[in-house]
């Protein structure tokens, strides 16, 4: 059997240090095979933000993949952002979209940010052609009979969330991932769990989101997704620090309109925990 820790939305910067210590402990006596992290580290891609971000990941001492999230690019300094976007980051750049091989589990990055983007809000999600290139060879290299995990920040579709993804080329990319036999698409970006299957053209595809270990809670507390996988079945948890029950952590199924709810009192979860504003960031 394989276990991994799918975790989300750290956002050092308005962190729940109560969260983090938490999973670092569950990480710490449970040793699960792997950590994946699919984003947004820090809130405003900081120096400070990402140096601390950095201090508690090398620590989790487990295999660890990350991906870049929306956050994690430079907000207030356009030239870094074009230019050398990572580079505050350098300190785990060897974790940065780095491929995992754990016995019959193989786990692919699939990179959905963009430096800039056709459209005014540069927080949502792009699948390019070169991305998905990238993802599809690294698949298609990994010997027969691997089951295939890909790991991306952005819903490649609308998961019923109340944040949203809006992911170009995603439906395109779930298309292709489910021509390759992928089990499973992880993420973040929306700040609650949720479990569903897609339908494409090519198949079903299994698309689990993770919640957050950071303030910025939306209709669930602070969560993270254990996997356990065996005889090509994926199990799923949802654990939160608060032990609510994993079926009123997630979302169960895709609605026919695809949309979340939008308007006060229309909550995805019945936690409805979502804060009016941010807290200040620290």
């Amino acid at each position: 059997m394989t276990r991994l820790f799918h975790i989300s939305d750290l956002h050092f910067g308005l962190e729940d240090r109560t969260a983090l210590d938490w999973f670092k402990g569950c990480v710490r006596r449970e040793q699960p095979d792997a950590v994946l992290i699919t984003g947004d580290l820090t809130m405003r891609a900081r120096s400070h933000e990402f140096a601390a971000a950095c201090d508690w990941i090398e620590r989790l001492d487990v295999p660890v993949t990350v991906e870049v999230g929306n956050h994690d690019l430079p907000y207030f300094n356009p030239f870094a952002r074009f230019f050398w976007p990572y580079r505050r980051i350098r300190r785990i750049e060897r974790l940065v979209e780095h491929e995992l091989d754990l016995d019959r589990v193989a786990v692919v990055p699939l990179k959905t940010t963009a430096r800039a983007q056709w459209r005014l809000d540069w927080s949502k999600g792009w699948v390019t052609r070169r991305a998905l290139a990238k993802t599809i060879a690294a698949i298609d290299a990994l010997p027969p009979g691997k089951q295939v995990i890909v790991t991306a920040h952005h819903p490649l579709v609308e998961a019923g969330t109340k944040g949203r993804a809006l992911t170009r080329g995603g439906q395109h990319a779930l298309d292709t991932l489910a021509s390759r036999g992928v089990a499973a698409v992880l993420t973040g970006h929306v700040h609650d769990a949720f479990d569903l299957v897609a339908r494409t053209a090519n198949g079903p595809v299994r698309m689990i989101g993770a919640g957050t270990l950071s303030q910025r809670i939306r209709s669930t507390p602070p969560s993270f997704n254990e996997l356990r996988i065996a005889s090509g079945t994926i199990a799923l948890r949802v654990r939160s620090i608060a032990d609510v029950p994993t079926p009123q952590m997630q979302i169960p199924d895709v609605p026919p309109d695809a949309l979340p709810p939008r308007e006060p009192g229309e909550p995805v979860a019945p936690i409805h925990a979502v804060p009016p504003v941010d807290p200040p960031v620290h």
